[in-house]
């Protein structure tokens, strides 16, 4: 819970507090937000595990927040000016479900959002949700969006598709992978389409939206890169910047589901079930819906990522 220290000593027009804070992306808007400006309340289950960061006169301060529990919700929003929720979660255990995390707990925190008087409100969501869908974590994102607006009204929802960065779980891993395997496997026939994204272009978006340093009505912004590739295309990319030759065989998706169900069990999932419901549609941008380069950004090369985690494999 926040105590009144923390009250104090974060109180002002530009609090903004971001649930999230310790994800791959939620970090990093915590780092854009702070070069801004901005105060930041990192919300967090288990606050002993972040540190507070500065730049110049602002600061990140840790709070103890479950966005499971309503009442820590209330307390983490309070007298915020903006609210990013940057919760994601890929695998369910026990009562962390994908219903409970992205629709329910999404529903209450933009609620006590609203009932706060926060000005902002931005959901992370994903390209290809979808609340039609038969997966459960796509139908679940989806469903997000549709209770996030029906509970704030004019909350901008960010949909980035599959992000890259230098710790990421999907570029490094098959820069990991493809020197050590003597047959890559595809998922599926390999064609699938992706659209990746530097993870802190995405970061710098987020952050634009949350400062209101952009004039555009717009409730939906889709985040992608300057490339699509199919997914047996980016494999041969980041094989060629490995500097080896990879042999490419095609797996049906039934058993990559078999493999992912046997994955999950273990506490770090190396693969799981939404990764592979991910892949098996395309993930690009559509064309009626504003993104980067409305924001001001100029999307990286995806390719910048991939030379550099393959320097560092």
């Amino acid at each position: 819970m926040i105590n009144q220290d923390d009250r104090n000593g974060l109180a002002g027009e530009s609090v903004v507090t971001v649930f999230g804070a310790t994800g791959f992306l939620g970090r990093r808007i915590v780092t854009r937000l702070l070069e801004r400006g901005v105060d930041i309340r990192a919300a967090s289950r288990h606050p002993h595990q972040l540190r507070g960061n500065a730049s110049g006169k602002r600061r990140s301060r840790p709070i103890e927040a479950d966005i499971l529990d309503p009442s820590s919700i209330a307390a983490a929003v309070a007298g915020s000016r903006a609210v990013v929720n940057a919760v994601s979660l890929y695998v369910e255990r026990d009562e962390q479900t994908f219903e409970r995390v992205h629709v329910e707990a999404a529903a209450n925190l933009a609620t006590a959002s609203r009932h706060a008087g926060v000005e902002r409100f931005v959901q992370i969501s994903g390209i290809g949700s979808d609340p039609k869908s038969h997966s459960d974590y796509i139908r679940a994102r989806g469903r997000g969006e549709e209770v996030v607006k029906a509970a704030f009204p004019g909350a901008v929802i960010v949909r980035p598709a599959v992000m890259a960065g230098a710790d990421d779980a999907f570029i490094s891993t098959i820069a990991r992978l493809v020197p050590l395997l003597p047959i890559y496997p595809l998922f599926g026939d390999g064609h699938t389409r992706l659209q990746p994204v530097h993870v802190e272009d995405v970061a710098d978006a987020v952050s634009r939206l949350v400062s209101g340093q952009v004039a555009i009505d717009a409730s939906i912004f889709e985040c992608v890169g300057t490339r699509i590739y199919s997914f047996q295309e980016l494999v041969q990319e980041i094989a060629t910047e490995l500097n080896t030759r990879v042999t490419l065989m095609p797996v049906p998706f039934p058993l990559w589901r078999i493999l992912a169900a046997a994955s999950e069990g273990f506490a770090a999932a190396p693969l799981t079930r939404t990764q592979v419901d991910l892949m098996r549609r395309d993930n690009v941008a559509t064309s009626d819906l504003p993104g980067l380069e409305e924001l001001g950004i100029q999307p990286r090369d995806i390719v910048e990522v991939i030379r550099m985690i393959a320097h560092e494999a």
